[in-house]
């Protein structure tokens, strides 16, 4: 299998029903409360995506009237593996718990950081996406993504990719998929890893690295603020909150992808529970409490259930095992 064919059809596989914006449904009243609590469990600290997913999830689902009442815990360590172990160890008495992961579960569990997977977990649903973007400075640099890789075939010495993750993380994953789907070699690419978005920009403005490879979300507000020029978003088309972005399929670069985050339950999760959490998921969307929680956070709706779910984590997990293989990190 290769990243061409994963990324358009396995994205698309997985966001079955991207969200339709502006939704005016009204709210749901106490008498279509579909779950008493959810106590959402969140495997690092206060502020990151993975807080606010949770923390805006269950702003919408107590918002609307689908759940009575949501509460918060934080648990970091050990890259996530902290929160999972203590799920699956506490199985028994946590079948009032979500917790909230994303694309790192995969990676994570690929690489050794913890002995888990998606498999040890009951998977509830994939909820929303941030695309993947390529981007240069605002002013000089590549013209578009041809030209990057025209550079780069011509100099591979010459042209570095920046980004936020570890050498082998999602950042520089993207990247080698979209160099792979354009024809250069993935393993000579040259990476970058910085540590926060500072340092990242810094590099970038310095001519450092030619390109960045980062989140979609934080790449529109650099745009915005006039820091850099998006070159290509791994959207399948594109994304009405900056039309400006061209995706890399209309360049001619087949690679979609996008950092899914959704919700895992204790393993031993009783059907009916199960249901009951997936019933009031699917029904948040229809909600205008939901939708200002999506657009304030630029989010994109991917609603992913059971066992769709399931089939989306096993291909990622294939092809994230295959490219890190390549690249010598497995």
């Amino acid at each position: 299998m290769t990243f061409k064919t994963f990324t358009r059809r396995t994205v698309m596989a997985a966001a079955t029903a991207m969200a339709v914006t502006g939704l005016s449904a009204p709210a749901f009243a106490d008498g279509h409360q579909v779950v008493d609590s959810i106590h959402f469990l969140i495997p690092g600290g206060a502020g990151g995506g993975w807080d606010g997913t949770a923390r805006g999830t269950g702003e919408a689902l107590t918002g609307a009237g689908l759940v009575g009442s949501a509460s918060y815990e934080n648990m970091s360590g050990g890259g996530g593996g902290k929160a999972i172990g203590y799920l699956i160890e506490n199985a028994d008495s946590n079948h009032g718990t979500l917790m909230v992961n994303s694309t790192p579960i995969v990676i994570r569990s690929l690489t050794g950081v913890f002995p888990q997977n998606f498999r040890d977990l009951t998977l509830v649903a994939g909820t929303i996406g941030d695309y993947a973007a390529l981007v240069v400075p605002a002013e000089g640099g590549p013209a578009d993504l041809n030209s990057l890789i025209e550079a780069f075939n011509a100099d591979p010495n010459g042209v570095a990719i920046g980004g936020g993750s570890v050498p082998g993380g999602m950042d520089h994953l993207v990247a080698a998929m979209v160099f792979q789907a354009a024809g250069a070699d993935p393993v000579a690419m040259k990476y970058v890893p910085y540590d926060g978005g500072g340092a990242t920009m810094a590099g970038l403005l310095s001519g450092e690295v030619q390109a960045v490879s980062t989140g979609f979300s934080e790449a529109i507000e650099l745009a915005k603020a006039g820091e850099v020029r998006i070159i290509g978003v791994t959207a399948p088309e594109r994304v009405d909150s900056y039309a400006e972005a061209p995706t890399m399929v209309e360049q001619g670069n087949d690679t979609t992808f996008v950092n899914w985050r959704g919700f895992f339950a204790a393993p031993g999760l009783p059907e009916d529970k199960l249901a009951a959490y997936q019933d009031a998921i699917a029904k948040m969307y229809d909600t205008p409490e939901w939708e200002a929680v999506r657009a304030r956070n630029g989010w994109v709706n991917i609603h992913n259930p059971g066992s769709d779910f399931q089939s989306f984590l096993e291909e990622q997990e294939t092809v994230i095992g295959d490219l890190m293989k390549q690249l010598g990190f497995l």
